[in-house]
């Protein structure tokens, strides 16, 4: 086995804004195995200030940890659980998809299935990015005219009253029964004014609220579960957390009616199964949604997402949001993800090993 790493930074079409700031660029790093004439392909994928592992003032750390990765492969040494222990989730969910890759007869597809063969989609939410009023009244209505029944808006960067009429003017249109909503605050709201906020949101009739405080506050967010009108899913809060036993005390301590499973952040599939068995001794429901992967890492958690056969609508990226994305053959079809075998990924700067 011979491997590789390429660096790609994914430019967006237009600024993501969070209420960790503005996006424009998005790091990711390719490990590429080849074994004879097959190919594996994972993605390392970075979101400056929120990956643990990626500290954006000294990159140059998490460069040596992908350089080490790759000699100790090419050096022959011996890829086992062992090895998996000490990588950081980005790296463990990289080297994870490439492993899965390269047992598979033909690169890209890891977990072939009817989603894979072009004959099933994947229900995803439409993701609203934060912009002016008028912006994002724009992007709803590209998204309800594309047939979409699901939204998730990114909120707490915004003027509230600003927020809340975008809300009113959605449902002046829509009712719950033909739209459903989420809203994703990232930690944005404090602890001490939250559940007013959250109960001015619900007005709206809202599906959930993803992180709405700071990760970490068990005890400030056990009380927003409870307190809270619009049910509550934690997602940056499970980000960091590998012990399994910690994993299950946060769950059953802060009981939130929703987790949600990013893989790249969690440390791969594995780890996320780890997750969605505890939700569920729990009754926790769960969906799995990607974090800014470029088409690589979207298209091995889309796969994935679509073996687990659940019911929720996903949180999936679409693979629209970067101009310098790899082409592959996933496609947005109305609401749902597709996944079309007659198109071909274009994988010619990955595969040149010298």
């Amino acid at each position: 086995m011979k491997a590789k790493v390429v660096f790609r930074d994914l430019k967006f079409i237009r600024p993501g804004k969070t209420s960790r700031g503005v996006l424009f660029t998005k790091p990711s790093w390719f490990i590429v195995l080849q074994q004879n004439d097959r190919y594996g392909v994972g993605e390392c994928s970075i979101i400056p200030g929120l990956s643990p592992e990626y500290d954006p003032d000294q990159p140059q750390s998490f460069i040596r940890l992908v350089n080490e990765l790759i000699a100790k492969i090419n050096a022959k040494d011996l890829i086992n659980n062992t090895l998996f222990q000490h990588l950081s989730p980005s790296l463990e969910f990289g080297l994870e998809t490439a492993l899965v890759d390269l047992e598979n007869k033909e690169t890209g597809i890891l977990f072939p299935s009817g989603f894979t063969s072009g004959k099933s989609g994947i229900p995803i939410n439409g993701l609203i990015w934060m912009g002016d009023e008028d912006e994002m009244v724009q992007q709803i209505k590209t998204k309800t005219d594309q047939g979409f029944r699901c939204l998730k808006l990114k909120v707490g960067a915004l003027d509230i009253e600003t927020e809340l009429d975008v809300l009113a003017k959605i449902r002046k249109k829509f009712d719950p029964a033909s739209l459903e909503l989420r809203i994703d605050a990232n930690g944005a709201f404090h602890p001490d004014s939250a559940l007013k906020k959250l109960s001015r949101f619900a007005k709206y009739k809202i599906h959930s609220v993803e992180q709405p405080i700071k990760p970490g506050l068990w005890k400030e967010m056990y009380d927003v579960c409870r307190k809270s009108d619009i049910p509550v899913a934690l997602d940056e809060e499970l980000i960091g957390i590998v012990d399994l036993n910690k994993k299950e005390e946060m769950l059953r301590y802060v009981m939130p009616s929703y987790i949600i499973l990013k893989p790249s952040l969690l440390g791969g599939f594995g780890k996320s199964m780890e997750w969605i068995k505890i939700a569920e001794k729990s009754d926790i429901r769960w969906w799995v949604t990607s974090a800014l992967e470029s088409n690589v890492g979207l298209s091995a958690i889309s796969q994935w997402a679509y073996t687990l056969e659940s019911t929720m609508v996903q949180g999936l990226g679409t693979g629209q949001v970067f101009s310098n994305n790899i082409h592959s053959p996933l496609q947005l079809r109305g609401p749902e993800l597709f996944y079309d075998p007659e198109q071909e990924w274009d994988w010619s700067e990955l595969f040149s090993f010298e």
